[in-house]
């Protein structure tokens, strides 16, 4: 089947792209293919053969661990530009967690024989995947301070305002995150319970801070929820 076209000023504003020379772009661009993935579809599953590495073009994606326990653990959302299913980088041959689109998304990817030589010949984008590494790095740091150190609802406090940040969007009475999220996906970020999450969310929602639907959530009061997330009682703020 003939390689479908990819539109190259939708790739070309991506801070992973930005820098590259236009001969540059369509060397990167060789092998390349664009996907559809519909809500609810996979990219890849945990511990399938890693054949391909993507870049999310648009739409979110949720990206889950199962731990040997059983349990199931949101490890990261992907963010359009974000490059992800790097399993070559991380010397695994499989990938160690499962992509799940959020929204309707596309993503863009390339065969994994191409990761060697596209990091050998572009400096830029081996840059790009240091960043990537390193910020998940980081991100996991800060996840396991917040799990060793503080108590659930400062946990869960910091889980929506690092949503806010990568993903919120501002309307009218507040910042709406711009795909569906659950109190269940809240819980698998945080590492509790779907009823620990339903408690705080109502607790929450009675104080204005947020508003919590099936699949949405408004975070109406950003503040009160930043001092939430420092452990602030109600009654210092």
């Amino acid at each position: 089947m003939p390689t479908p076209t990819i539109d190259k000023a939708v790739i070309r504003p991506l801070p992973l792209f930005s820098t590259l020379a236009d001969a540059e772009l369509d060397d990167v661009l060789v092998g390349a293919v664009s996907r559809r993935v519909a809500q609810g579809e996979a990219v890849f599953e945990q511990g399938q053969p890693a054949s391909h590495f993507y870049v999310l073009l648009h739409g979110r994606l949720k990206v889950h661990q199962v731990t040997p326990a059983g349990q199931q653990v949101i490890v990261r959302i992907v963010n359009p530009g974000d490059l992800f299913g790097i399993a070559k980088a991380l010397r695994r041959p499989d990938y160690p967690g499962t992509a799940v689109a959020a929204a309707d998304s596309v993503v863009l990817a390339w065969p994994m024989e191409r990761w060697d030589s596209l990091i050998a010949d572009h400096p830029s984008l081996a840059l790009g995947v240091m960043h990537t590494v390193g910020s998940r790095l980081q991100d996991a740091h800060t996840r396991i301070r917040e799990m060793a150190t503080e108590e659930v609802e400062r946990r869960v406090a910091h889980a929506v305002l690092r949503l806010v940040q990568q993903s919120g969007k501002k309307v009218e009475g507040g910042i709406r995150i711009d795909f569906p999220v659950s109190r269940q996906d809240i819980a698998e970020m945080t590492g509790t319970t779907l009823h620990t999450v339903s408690r705080i969310f109502s607790a929450w929602e009675s104080a204005g801070l947020v508003e919590a639907g099936r699949q949405k959530l408004l975070v109406r009061d950003p503040h009160g929820l930043v001092l939430v997330s420092e452990g602030m009682t109600r009654e210092r703020r």
